[in-house]
């Protein structure tokens, strides 16, 4: 399952900033607090992981952690 999203540039003076939006209906399923740490892993320049910093259990029976 996938959700396309798109990339926004933001510039300010001299910095610029990319942002991406995360749909609702993921962070939602995904248990996703507010404030909550995540972190970017780069596999190769076309993926893209996005994990939690502190793992919660999961709540699908015999899952296992991605690490």
């Amino acid at each position: 399952m996938g959700h396309k999203v798109k990339i926004q540039r933001v510039e300010r003076g001299s910095t610029k900033s990319y942002y991406v939006n995360f749909p609702a209906s993921l962070a939602e399923a995904a248990l996703i607090e507010k404030g909550e740490e995540l972190e970017w892993l780069v596999e190769d320049r076309n993926t893209f992981v996005l994990r939690r910093v502190m793992e919660k259990k999961s709540f699908v029976k015999g899952e296992k952690p991605l690490s």
